[in-house]
């Protein structure tokens, strides 16, 4: 009996393992952000704290910094849900009619400029950081929420395209032959037939472009003014504040709160993202 699932407990044995490796930083966070500084000199790393002790999450969320700017990441927060909410519904609603458009209402050049399209997944962001900065300057954007929102909007654009491409091209093209013929027009078919079959993969994407934008470092500091920075900016300088004793708990508080939004989107909304990656797995 024991040699049967021998395979299956060997299975089970490196994923456990696996598991507590990656977990490992995660719970280290965690247990350093609930100590205070005694136990952090006196204790180790993987050791429990003697207590929930929130002095060090109070402290990252509203005055842990002891620099010039001692504002904590409340306002950093703030910034990136400002950002981020926007910037991902227009991207995703955007890639969605060119993913319409170029798998459902095809014309001449369509499949070129899809492939032009594409070279914005694979080019990496540094070279577009001049120009990009110069079409914020002529458009009066510079260090600007707003700015921010429309960098994320076309640097996600290429993904959002791709994702919704495939996903349509899967889609029958009789449903959307008999709507013409029923006299349905663009709008029309893509809002009562297209957009309802798009669960999942609207999942898929929102998901993906929110992670992408709120964990956002590079355009976060190149294109943000004082009173816009998000949240990786925030934390960067908090943890690079210079200071004659270094408070471990509050950096650590710090790091969970900015990632925390992206694990409750993965904990909430993991099994759709996996589902619809799944949906889309054989298609286009």
């Amino acid at each position: 009996m024991l040699s049967k699932n021998l395979p299956r407990i060997l299975i089970y044995g490196v994923l456990l393992i696996a598991a507590a490796f990656f977990l490992a930083p995660l719970y280290v966070m965690l247990a350093t952000s609930f100590k205070d500084a005694e136990q952090i000199r006196s204790g180790n790393l993987l050791s429990l704290p003697h207590g929930l002790n929130f002095e060090s999450w109070q402290l990252a969320w509203s005055s842990a910094c002891t620099g010039v700017d001692c504002r904590g990441l409340q306002p950093y927060f703030v910034n990136s849900v400002i950002m981020a909410v926007p910037a991902v519904i227009i991207s995703t609603a955007w890639g969605a009619i060119n993913g319409y458009v170029l798998s459902m209402w095809k014309f001449k050049g369509s499949e070129v400029l899809f492939g032009f399209m594409l070279f914005g997944v694979f080019m990496p962001f540094q070279v577009v950081l001049l120009p990009m900065s110069q079409v914020l300057g002529f458009l009066g954007l510079s260090s600007s929420l707003g700015g921010l929102v429309l960098v994320h909007c076309i640097a996600g654009l290429a993904g959002t395209t791709l994702f919704f491409r495939n996903y349509y091209t899967a889609i029958p093209k009789e449903l959307v032959n008999a709507a013409r013929i029923d006299g349905a027009g663009f709008w029309r078919i893509f809002f009562r037939i297209v957009v309802p079959m798009s669960t999942p993969i609207l999942m898929v994407t929102l998901i993906w472009q929110f992670t992408n934008i709120w964990n956002d470092f590079l355009f976060g500091v190149a294109f943000s003014g004082a009173d816009s920075k998000p949240i990786t900016v925030g934390l960067n300088n908090m943890a690079n504040t210079s200071s004659s004793v270094k408070s471990y708990n509050v950096d650590m508080a710090a790091a969970v709160i900015a990632g925390l939004p992206t694990m409750l989107v993965y904990v909430l909304a993991g099994q759709y993202f996996v589902k619809g990656l799944t949906a889309g797995a054989v298609k286009g």
